[in-house]
């Protein structure tokens, strides 16, 4: 099953996108309770306008009265000094929180580099001598290290979430850096089998590191703050040294526990460390002289200088001289050390930065504090004037804004829910009336909402009719097609009994199952319109019986191998959605796989359930295509254009659904694994025989599909298929003079079904 294929390509039904429903619920007639008559036209004032009342004055009037006098002290005070002020406050607070996480973020850059260059260790280690005590080492070794990596994200979580809900640019970065991080956590476990290759493993390491490097470099004061530009600067240039020193302490500590040191290693750390001094010189530029003598003390100390000579000796000397190959425990101590102490520059620089954004937003805060006392004193006067205008302009707001969202919100989502399951005429509809009765410019608006909601409701209905006649007529359609294509292989059985001819009669065979398939293509579009299948049985159907039937319904049904070693039943009603989802399942497995390959049905229990394996060798699919079709398959999608694309997958979707039956699609292999979970309550026992009424074999079974048969003979498939009884649906299929009628036959070579490939 390859990547991004539809199961079953055929014509499908359009999407529906309703539209905002009535708001009262009438019970007598379903959904409304009676249109307004005058609904077509604008409504128009219900009395007249007072000029002597409040609330009956013009807009313009409200506004005029509201904003002439403070409006001189608010343009000439606040639109020049608090709207620049409080935009710089903000600003500056927001920086601040954002250089506040950076102490969060170093942690947990430090945490991941620590578990990622260990790591590297145990992978090298592992490719070298990789027993199963080394890898249960390997585990041990890297379990604290992974827990505390854990810890200090789950710390940067809780320290972000406020800022992530409040800033949405902040918010692209950080959460591309928790995806990041997830992506290590997901492929930690492939550490210790060494089923990756290193840089594969590291590659999502590095990943995460810079996206968290890219996080911690985000915070900007804005423009004229060059002191605050540079404090950030300093940090993420020294985190950024701080990287490039452990990548060099991973490579080397991974060329020590592999025992080998090839040129390609050194290609890398002479990158790396061109990096580091590249990046060490923008520190320096942007680093106060008190930083940057703490960096110098910091660089002599022994621990700092015996890891830098022990990584010295890695450098390639004069002639023929090798680069030394380091002892992994001497090396990794001694790199730790260095590492804890550019930890601790690194913390103070970030604390530093913190300190001075902190400084920068009290200051801003308190002079806008300032700026905006003068001002509120100049607007006391004005505030008195206009409380009362603006009290009955606010009042007015409210109440058209209640009405709005109560309909938005409540009365529309309620009764477009009730529409979507109408299935007779839609009554009439009325919506409430204005909650504001005043004659301003506001009651006007709250008129003219009432209007545009009544038209609303009137388009919604019309469309729930529309799509309910759309659907009746896509079923009607689909149902006369299927009384054509039974009547079609009645004909052609009536043919099948009378050819001798076997060149005649393979083609006759060929024809049954186009007609089968053309069947199915109709069931499909009753499946996504909603509607019951015709195909019924009173009886259990082995389980069996279910699967041959469905690969009846396929072209190349030689090519299925069925593997059953139960004796499971499926209750009569689920029957015939069983066998239309297994047989697109099937098909889909033997179209987009190679026509030698055999495409294997295996069933199992499961608890009290059953399990069946649709197993095929084809293209596959990549991850991104499979979690797709898994998520469709899991929640049923609504029909709609791209239903009539994928047909089949929406079709195994909806049937899943309809009978509780769980499809998940995984790799496997050469190609791809349909998992079909049937739960308990589809199976059933097997039935009794009816003493005295033997059925004749390969004829009807009175009552049901003209497609059951009953077998008279053992089920000859591969695996010891549970002989059925009674059973079933081989619907484009007919037996071979001379063979039992518990199989399908192939119409080439007179095989029963399930004995593998023609």
């Amino acid at each position: 099953m390859p990547s991004g294929r539809p199961l079953t390509r055929t014509a499908g039904l359009v999407g529906w996108t309703p539209l905002p429903d009535v708001v009262e619920w009438n019970e007598e007639a379903g959904v409304g309770a009676g249109p307004d008559p005058a609904r077509g036209a604008v409504p128009q004032p219900h009395r007249r306008r007072s000029g002597f009342r409040l609330r009956d004055w013009r807009m313009g009037t409200k506004l005029a009265t509201v904003l002439v006098i403070p409006s001189l002290a608010f343009l000439v005070l606040a639109g020049i000094q608090t709207r620049g002020l409080v935009g710089q406050t903000t600003t500056l607070s927001a920086f601040a929180e954002q250089v506040g996480i950076g102490r969060q973020i170093a942690v947990a850059v430090d945490r991941l580099q620590h578990e990622r260059d260990r790591t590297a260790g145990e992978l090298a280690g592992l490719r070298r001598a990789g027993t199963g005590a080394d890898r249960d080492a390997a585990v041990a070794a890297l379990k604290p290290l992974q827990a505390a990596t854990d810890r200090a994200v789950a710390d940067l979580r809780t320290a972000a979430a406020p800022l992530a809900d409040a800033d949405a640019a902040w918010r692209v970065s950080y959460s591309e850096a928790l995806e990041a991080y997830d992506q290590v956590v997901n492929i930690r476990a492939a550490v210790a089998p060494a089923v990756l290759s290193s840089d594969t493993v590291l590659s999502n390491y590095h990943r995460s590191v810079a996206a968290l490097l890219n996080l911690l470099a985000e915070p900007s004061p804005g423009g004229g703050r060059q002191e605050l530009t540079e404090a950030v600067l300093r940090y993420v240039q020294l985190s950024r040294v701080k990287e490039l020193s452990s990548r060099i302490r991973a490579e080397l500590y991974a060329a020590a526990r592999s025992g080998r040191y090839e040129a390609d290693d050194q290609v890398t750390l002479s990158d790396l460390r061109a990096q580091q001094l590249t990046a060490l010189g923008a520190f320096r530029v942007a680093a106060t002289a008190d930083q940057i003598r703490r960096y110098d003390q910091t660089s002599v100390a022994p621990a700092f200088v015996a890891a830098t000579r022990m990584e010295e000796r890695t450098l390639p000397g004069g002639g023929d001289a090798k680069p030394a190959l380091l002892d992994a425990e001497q090396w990794w101590s001694a790199s730790e050390q260095r590492q804890e102490l550019l930890r601790q520059m690194e913390s103070g620089v970030v604390d530093d930065a913190v300190r001075r954004a902190d400084d920068a937003s009290a200051r801003q805060l308190r002079d806008t504090l300032l700026v905006a006392g003068g001002i509120a004193t100049v607007l006391l006067v004005a505030v008195a004037i206009s409380l009362l205008v603006g009290r009955s302009v606010a009042r007015g707001m409210r109440q058209l804004r209640g009405q709005a969202l109560r309909i938005a919100q409540v009365d529309l989502p309620l009764t477009l829910e009730r529409l979507r399951t109408v299935d007779r005429p839609v009554g009439a509809i009325d919506v409430p009336p204005a909650v504001i009765d005043s004659q301003d410019e506001i009651g006007e608006l709250a008129e003219a909402f009432v209007a545009v909601h009544r038209s609303a409701v009137d388009v919604a209905v019309e469309q729930a009719m529309m799509r309910r006649n759309v659907n009746a007529m896509f079923v009607n359609l689909a149902r006369r097609s299927q009384v054509l294509v039974e009547r079609q292989l009645e004909l052609l059985d009536d043919l099948e009994r009378e050819e001798s001819d076997p060149d005649q009669l393979e083609n006759l065979f060929k024809l049954d199952h186009l007609a089968a398939r053309m069947r199915r293509n109709d069931e499909s579009l009753l499946v996504l319109a909603g509607s019951e299948s015709t195909r019924r049985w009173n009886r259990p159907v082995g389980l069996g019986a279910v699967l041959l039937a469905a690969s009846a319904e396929i072209e190349q049904y030689q090519r299925v191998r069925h593997e059953n070693r139960t004796d499971l039943h499926v209750v009569g009603h689920a029957v015939g959605d069983l066998v239309h989802l297994f047989a697109e399942l099937l098909e889909n497995a033997t179209s987009f796989s190679r026509p030698e390959t055999t495409v294997r049905v295996v069933v199992e229990p499961d608890g009290r359930g059953a399990l069946v394996r649709v197993v095929d060798e084809g293209l596959g699919m990549s991850p991104a295509a499979l979690a797709e079709a898994n998520a469709v398959l899991a929640e049923p999608p609504a029909a709609d254009v791209s239903a009539s694309e994928r047909m089949g997958l929406f079709v195994v979707s909806h049937l899943g659904a309809r009978n509780g039956v769980r499809v998940r699609l995984q790799a496997g292999g050469a190609g791809l694994v349909a998992l079909v979970r049937i739960p308990v309550e589809l199976l059933a026992e097997a039935p009794a025989p009816e003493a005295g009424r033997p059925v004749p074999a390969g004829r009807p079974v009175p009552g049901v599909d003209r497609s059951v048969r009953t077998p008279t003979g053992p089920v000859a498939a591969s695996g010891a298929l549970a002989a059925p009884t009674a059973e079933l649906p081989v619907a484009g299929w007919r037996p071979a003079p001379g063979q039992p009628a518990a199989l399908p036959l192939s119409p080439l070579t007179g095989r029963p079904l399930g004995d593998g490939p023609e």
